[in-house]
């Protein structure tokens, strides 16, 4: 009981509860961690959270991306700090945007390097993966949840929704290429590269991993000087690597900006730049309810929020549970239109955020 956990911290124990509503209700509790993957739980998670004014970090890039601009808008009004967590590739990627924007460079793509190869119908009944996953004492569902990119696309549309980067095109380009290419690949086609435009996000499949990029430019010739002087290269671009990100172990960081300073890692802005979209990985029958994400049924892709309101386009953190009312072909993105969505907290936000942008 709460009580019981209170007794236990004031005797100087540790406490582990399987009831969350009891762990966020902990009068010497300030800061709540969400680790569970789920964008149900992460939302259940964050309004207790601000029924309780308890800071929150979202270790749960599959909410964010769903009701995160909603999440983060209540928790400002709740007076506490909504973030992302340090560490993770998005709160990585965010603080080395920061440090360029805050060094007047114009950013002309954010990324980071993919960790596994991609196999887009990858599914947790593969004896290789499940093998791999075992070995890395995982649950395969999440370890092809990075396989099949579904987790790379969430990723970069936590960074979009929070910077205003935006996809070049649905789904990224994500080249193969190493370091040392980055800033020739992605620029402008004009100069070489393959981006239509800049200010974009993506991902690379290389030697780049465990490390994030922002590949930067600028016309202020004082800085050229002194980039050419650092061996920064010729230009016009230029590559701000960070060769590592400590998934979990740079967590603590944001638990104690948010405590002590009232700051965020990265936090979604006001509205959404890009939607985490829901594309068939088989043939799904009429009738059919759909798995989790890095399961059987779909992957997670990335498009330009305004292209999927208008298509109609399922946000990939809805697809759990729902229902196919028609036959949906492999590769098909799904929309609203043809599943039955269950009720839940996390679809009555969404609601509430989708009326709230729009």
């Amino acid at each position: 009981t709460l009580e019981e956990a209170e007794a236990a911290v004031a005797a100087g124990k540790k406490v582990a509860a399987t009831d969350y509503h009891l762990a966020v209700a902990l009068s010497t509790v300030r800061v709540v961690i969400d680790a569970t993957g789920s964008p149900e739980m992460g939302a259940r998670v964050t309004m207790e959270c601000i029924l309780h004014k308890k800071h929150i970090v979202m270790m749960n890039v599959e909410c964010d991306v769903t009701v995160g601009p909603l999440l983060r808008r209540l928790c400002q009004q709740a007076g506490i700090v909504y973030s992302l967590t340090a560490g993770d590739e998005p709160g990585s990627i965010i603080e080395v945007y920061r440090f360029a924007k805050a060094l007047g460079f114009t950013v002309v793509a954010a990324g980071k390097g993919k960790n596994n190869p991609l196999d887009i119908y990858a599914h947790p009944g593969m004896a290789q993966w499940k093998e791999k996953a075992a070995r890395r004492q995982m649950a395969a569902r999440m370890l092809v949840e990075f396989v099949d990119g579904s987790k790379t696309m969430i990723e970069m549309c936590a960074v979009s929704n929070a910077t205003g980067l935006m996809p070049d095109c649905r789904g990224m380009h994500g080249p193969k290429c190493n370091r040392a290419d980055l800033a020739k690949v992605f620029s402008l086609k004009s100069q070489g590269g393959i981006l239509d435009q800049t200010g974009v996000v993506d991902y690379g499949i290389g030697d780049i991993n465990p490390g994030v990029f922002v590949i930067v430019t600028t016309e202020n010739q004082r800085i050229i000087d002194g980039l050419v002087q650092r061996d920064m290269g010729d230009g016009p671009n230029y590559l701000l690597l960070r060769p590592y990100h400590l998934c979990s172990i740079e967590t603590p960081i944001t638990a104690a900006q948010a405590v002590l300073y009232g700051e965020s890692t990265g936090h979604p802005m006001d509205h959404m730049t890009s939607e985490c979209i829901t594309i068939a990985k088989k043939d799904i029958a009429a009738g059919e309810t759909l798995d989790g994400i890095g399961e059987y049924c779909y992957r997670a892709s990335i498009d330009r929020y305004e292209t999927a309101r208008e298509q109609r386009l399922l946000p990939v953190g809805l697809a759990k549970g729902a229902v196919a009312k028609e036959y949906i072909p492999r590769d098909t993105p799904i929309t609203y239109d043809m599943v039955d969505l269950p009720e839940s907290m996390l679809l009555q936000l969404r609601r509430m955020q989708d009326q709230l942008l729009s």
